[in-house]
């Protein structure tokens, strides 16, 4: 089978810690739940993450550098 995540074309996700999870709330004013939701079996996540987990998406852009996205990992 194929690691679509070593995809050129995937950004990374990377799953974050709960610390991180926090400030990043606090700063968009959100509750966890208002995050965008990417289901537990999206083959571009990291193994270990499971439903509950926040994941971190890096991608390049046109216009900045990079651009940054949150998601709630969902069942």
């Amino acid at each position: 089978m194929v690691d679509v995540s070593n995809h050129t074309l995937v950004p990374d996700h990377i799953l974050i810690e709960e610390p991180e999870i926090g400030s990043v709330l606090q700063e968009y004013g959100l509750s966890r739940t208002d995050l965008p939701k990417i289901k537990y079996n999206d083959p571009a996540l990291p193994e270990k993450a499971s439903p509950g987990d926040v994941i971190k998406i890096v991608r390049d852009s046109r216009t900045a550098e990079t651009s940054i996205s949150y998601r709630l990992v969902i069942e």
